[in-house]
């Protein structure tokens, strides 16, 4: 049974799993919100949203190692691979989707943070249904969801990070609003994050 994440809560995966999720993919999906006015509405017309989700990886003194995103779509060492780029939103379920294999990602990265911008600096009061979910990529199982109150004059999002201690990765969901269209916009409030672990 999947968990439905809160804000700020963290969930560790190994007791989720009983210590056998070793591969996970990162869901990233969205939604075109209705037009509420004008002529887009009165001609139903349904426009289009390009985001674009990145992994950022990060070493345990907060310095930026790589990131994976839609010009890098593998890390260096292969351990992170993006599926490739939506650039419409079209379509249920995940929009863009990022599998970690978590125990070839290297011993020096402690935090990969997940975020969405829009790269047409179009702002999320057109985003409506953002969710991140957590799945077990040896069988699609849905380990956790978080739905996002997404909707707002903000062009980006971070959405989640998944955090190492020791042996142990956690997944942290965060949903804190930015401004930006790349995830380079992004590091300084990234880093925030991971000096804090929240």
């Amino acid at each position: 049974m999947s968990i439905s994440l809160n804000k700020g809560e963290t969930i560790r995966l190994s007791k989720e799993s009983d210590g056998r999720l070793n591969r996970v993919i990162l869901g990233l999906g969205w939604d075109v919100a209705a037009p509420k006015k004008g002529l887009m509405r009165f001609l139903g017309v349904q426009e289009t949203i390009d985001l674009d989700a990145s992994c950022i990886l990060f070493a345990s003194d907060g310095t930026m190692q790589e990131a994976v995103w839609f010009e890098q779509l593998q890390s260096r060492d292969g351990s992170i691979r993006h599926t490739g780029d939506n650039v419409t939103g079209a379509g249920e379920g995940d929009d863009e989707q990022i599998l970690v294999e978590l125990n070839r990602v290297p011993s020096h990265i402690t935090a990969l943070m997940f975020v969405v911008n829009s790269f047409g600096g179009q702002t999320f009061d057109r985003v409506a249904n953002a969710h991140c979910r957590l799945l077990d990529a040896n069988n699609n199982r849905e380990v956790a969801r978080y739905q996002l109150d997404s909707q707002g004059a903000h062009t980006a999002l971070i959405m989640a990070q998944l955090l190492r201690s020791g042996a142990e990765w956690k997944m942290h969901a965060i949903g804190e609003p930015g401004r930006g269209k790349t995830f380079h916009d992004l590091v300084p409030s990234l880093i925030k994050h991971i000096k804090t672990g929240k």
